[in-house]
């Protein structure tokens, strides 16, 4: 287990990292929603943190925000692993395997940490991304604010990892029109998360707030960490598993990935054998 300052290559100890994260009021912990190593690591993460600071709020952005009462009973230990997944309708809200996920949510229902929901119903994010924030539904007023316009950084990326130009792409480049649909949708998703946690730390404020979210609104801190700093939150810590080499899918990304890196043996033992080729 090793853990990397990609902005220096410097080496952490785990109780280093988890000291480092634990000195800011929020940490996004991302991940790759299909890999039961980023869960280890969350799960990790969240268990270094807990024992190091105590009390956390956890949100995920696997359930839309309407779920929060499902998510309180889970808490409360009155909700078996069978009825929560019934009840948060989790086969068509997220759809990925529940093992991957009920590790984390055995951990924090353990530990006695509260988990709240950050996500919007799909098709609010598809109804905004088509039309633009004016066509916000009212319900969604009280606590989702319109995004941060995208950086053209964050413009490249999206269209770096989304493909790029290819054969059959309406979208040419970052700046075309075209792509602007895409990235609003992907902002409602930024902005909820942002308004979420941001909401979380003013009503808990001694508490630290953790996000579990996917790498693309996390990676270089330029979709939620940036949402985060314009709803006045800057410094989130950003913490992923993977490779100090890991480099931005295209140029004029001068930040590292993320603060922290997280290295399994198995990433290790596996990086060793590819330098050794």
């Amino acid at each position: 287990m090793a853990w990397i300052d990609p902005a220096t290559g410097a080496k952490l100890s785990h109780p280093e990292a988890i000291e480092r994260l634990a000195r800011g009021r929020v940490a996004l912990l991302g991940e790759r929603h299909d890999s039961a190593a980023d869960h280890r690591f969350q799960e990790l993460v969240i268990a270094g943190l807990a024992a190091r600071v105590g009390d956390l709020h956890v949100g995920f952005e696997m359930f839309p925000r309407h779920l929060q009462p499902v998510l309180d009973a889970w808490c409360g230990e009155g909700m078996s692993e069978a009825e929560f997944l019934r009840e948060t309708r989790w086969e068509e809200v997220w759809g990925f395997e529940p093992e991957l996920y009920l590790p984390l949510f055995r951990l924090c229902r353990d530990l006695g940490l509260p988990m709240f929901a950050m996500n919007v119903a799909r098709p609010v994010v598809s109804l905004i991304g088509r039309e633009g924030w004016e066509a916000l539904p009212g319900e969604y007023r009280d606590w989702l604010s319109p995004a941060f316009p995208a950086s053209a950084a964050y413009r490249r990326y999206l269209f770096a990892i989304t493909g790029g130009v290819r054969p059959g792409r309406a979208a040419q480049s970052p700046e075309d029109p075209v792509f602007d649909r895409f990235v609003r949708a992907q902002q409602v998703w930024d902005r909820a998360f942002a308004c979420a946690i941001a909401q979380t730390c003013v009503g808990h404020p001694e508490r630290r707030v953790v996000g579990i979210i996917g790498r693309g609104h996390l990676e270089f801190g330029l979709g939620t960490a940036a949402q985060l700093a314009d709803l006045g939150i800057p410094g989130a810590g950003l913490a992923l598993r993977g490779d100090a080499d890991e480099t931005p899918p295209c140029e004029g990304i001068e930040a590292p990935i993320a603060n922290l890196l997280f290295r399994s043996g198995a990433d290790c033992a596996r990086s060793g054998a590819v330098s050794k080729r």
